[in-house]
């Protein structure tokens, strides 16, 4: 996993986020194209991090692997306007599609498995009633099913983007703000003062190499005064 996150940092950065769609967002019968012309404004993808939700506007580069959805039909839904990524061959153009139209200019890699997740016992059956048994999208519930939920339709991100601009510094902050000198435990350990304000500066810095300096992020902006 490590080599995989340098093969998407650059520039200083070091570090990832983990994104996931789980289950991914699709309508029974719906295709493809259908589903993702559904989230042009915002993806439907969200930020696994306990760090509070960010909307993704842009990233430096990603990897994306979609599972489980390309047995559904590549047309589109009676009615709907086509688009761009209807005119697309293969769930992996879709997909590639997608992605250039969300993030213009962002290094990306994509692939797309036929084979779902399996959620079958003893996999917690927590799933909302308005899923099919394979995970899709039901317009209103219909009734328990014994069956459950055997497998749902999955879409993984990791991004290097500027949401971790304010996780890291956000971080810093918190470390700052405790007073470490009071954990008698975290220095006999091994952990020298001075080592542990080098560190804090390592990863202000590196807060820092997120920054797009276009304001995506200026609200949340490290503010000390050390």
């Amino acid at each position: 996993m490590m080599h995989f996150a340098d093969s998407l940092t650059f520039s200083g950065r070091k570090a990832v986020a983990a994104w996931a769609a789980l289950p991914f967002p699709a309508f029974s019968g719906s295709s493809l194209p259908d589903t993702f012309s559904a989230h042009q404004q915002d993806v439907p993808w969200k930020l696994l991090s306990s760090w509070r939700e960010q909307k993704v506007s842009c990233c430096f580069a990603q990897s994306v692997v979609l599972r489980g959805v390309c047995k559904e039909k590549a047309t589109s839904c009676p009615g709907q306007p086509r688009s761009p990524l209807h005119s697309c061959e293969s769930p992996e153009q879709v997909l590639q599609q997608y992605l250039h139209t969300q993030f213009p200019g962002a290094f990306s890699t994509s692939h797309v498995l036929q084979q779902p997740c399996d959620t079958r016992p003893p996999f917690p059956q927590f799933f909302s009633p308005l899923l099919t048994s394979r995970g899709f999208l039901l317009d209103k519930a219909q009734g328990s099913s014994s069956a459950g939920v055997e497998s749902i339709p999955v879409l993984a991100a990791l991004q290097s983007s500027p949401v971790l601009h304010s996780l890291l510094s956000g971080l810093c902050r918190d470390l700052r703000a405790r007073n470490v000198r009071r954990c008698s435990s975290f220095f006999t350990a091994g952990v020298e003062q001075d080592d542990f304000q080098e560190a804090l500066e390592e990863l202000k810095t590196l807060s820092q190499c997120y920054e797009t300096g276009f304001g995506a992020d200026g609200s949340e902006d490290e503010a000390d005064s050390d």
